[in-house]
């Protein structure tokens, strides 16, 4: 694996160097970014730990890969301005454990003392009328949720058929 540095800017205001870099892998596959901070390390003097790989492509047909990486003066100043993904990816930062799928969740912790309620005092309804006589139950049953309604049964008269003339249909042409 050879590496070439084909650009380096410095910069001031976030306090790093900002690198483009190419990597020729004859007849290897395309470098992890693990192995790709190690080498740039080296090739820029300094330490892993501060140097931060933010993307690398490789081109299709050949046997080299291009990437971004920025080197920081400390790792703190790298904490401090990097994404998170990036540095997870770079494995400065443990990613956070996700719960399982299917997984009970923690109840959460109450965040204020609920206030117990006082006992109202009871009031007795006023008394009520006795109820009217109720009519018996008729024979026909409520429909039920979701039943079509039906039409009452009537008789109906027989129709005599009358004698229809076949029109004969006629073709459209299109």
């Amino acid at each position: 694996m050879e590496i070439q540095v084909l650009d380096r800017r410095e910069n001031a205001l976030l306090k790093r160097v900002e690198v483009t870099f190419k990597v020729v892998h004859k007849a290897e596959p395309t470098p992890a970014r693990d192995a790709l901070r190690a080498e740039l390390a080296k090739a820029l003097k300094t330490t892993k730990d501060v140097l931060i790989v933010d993307g690398a492509a490789s081109t299709f047909g050949r046997y080299e890969t291009r990437g971004y990486a920025k080197v920081y003066k400390t790792k703190e100043q790298a904490l401090s301005v990097e994404r998170k993904h990036i540095l997870i990816r770079n494995k400065l930062v443990e990613p956070e454990a996700k719960p399982a799928k299917g997984a009970p969740k923690k109840p959460e912790k109450p965040t204020a003392p609920t206030k117990k309620e006082e006992p109202k005092a009871e009031v007795k309804p006023a008394a009520k009328p006795e109820p009217k006589a109720e009519k018996p139950p008729s024979k026909e049953k409520a429909p039920e949720k979701g039943a079509k309604k039906e039409a009452p049964k009537t008789e109906k008269k027989a129709e005599k058929p009358e004698a229809k003339k076949a029109e004969p249909k006629k073709k459209e042409g299109k």
